[in-house]
């Protein structure tokens, strides 16, 4: 897939209709993977560059550290390059600012579809806890079922807590571990977590969720994601 670097906007070419085009061509493709419901990892990155474009035009001091230069001289006895700061150009900074405006008239919209994904994805999800809770349930298993798809895929799942000056969140770490198919009559989610017990004895007394869909989704790009969200969710409110 064709990405977008993090200061695409200001990097030469600096030209309002080469970087129209750039941009149209990278959400194309955005669109195309949202028409197959594939959210991620286009969602966050059209989070990130809407983010870093608003924050662009907010905070001028970024110019000091961020913005490209041009080679003016080298020395080449001293090895020396220096070079000038186009940002007091302004007619290069107004091409930049047409660049910025019509970049998040376009990212905007699609981060809305991107979201609404989001919400008709994670509204046909159903999380329920198997078998007893442990007293640390940050460490287990995520079982995951797919719609029609036949069998349920196995997770292990570590959740680790992470703390800055200004908030605490929670992220999760996924392994796969295995899939029980479906039309062996015994892979109920409760013989399914007895088994794992049996044969993964470095995690004696797991938790074990399952997360169902009745809808098939892309797994990897839709379905794993939003389920380890939904978990990282049913956890936290635990504590």
């Amino acid at each position: 897939m064709q990405t977008l670097n993090a200061n695409w906007f200001i990097e030469v070419p600096i030209d309002f209709e080469h970087k129209q085009y750039q941009l149209l061509a990278y959400l194309q493709q955005i669109n195309t993977h949202f028409n197959k419901t594939q959210l991620y990892p286009n969602l966050n990155d059209l989070i990130f560059h809407y983010n870093n474009l608003k924050k662009f035009k907010s905070d001028k001091t970024m110019l000091e550290t961020n913005f490209p230069v041009r080679l003016s001289n080298i020395d080449l006895t001293a090895v020396k390059m220096t070079y000038e700061k186009i940002v007091n150009d302004d007619t290069m900074m107004k091409e930049i600012e047409q660049i910025i405006g019509y970049a998040v008239s376009k990212i905007k919209p699609a981060i809305k579809e991107g979201q609404q994904i989001h919400d008709f994805v994670e509204s046909h999800l159903a999380i329920s806890e198997i078998g007893v809770r442990p007293l640390y349930p940050f460490h287990g298993y995520l079982l995951l079922r797919n719609g029609d798809e036949k069998g349920t895929r196995v997770y292990e799942y570590q959740v680790t807590l992470f703390e800055n000056h200004h908030e605490k969140y929670r992220g999760i770490h996924t392994t796969y571990v295995a899939k029980y198919e479906k039309h062996f009559i015994y892979n109920t989610p409760e013989s399914i977590r007895k088994d794992l017990i049996h044969t993964r004895r470095e995690v004696p007394n797991p938790a074990v969720y399952q997360v169902e869909s009745d809808i098939t989704f892309p797994v990897e790009n839709t379905l794993l994601p939003l389920a380890k969200k939904t978990l990282v969710k049913t956890i936290s409110a635990l504590n």
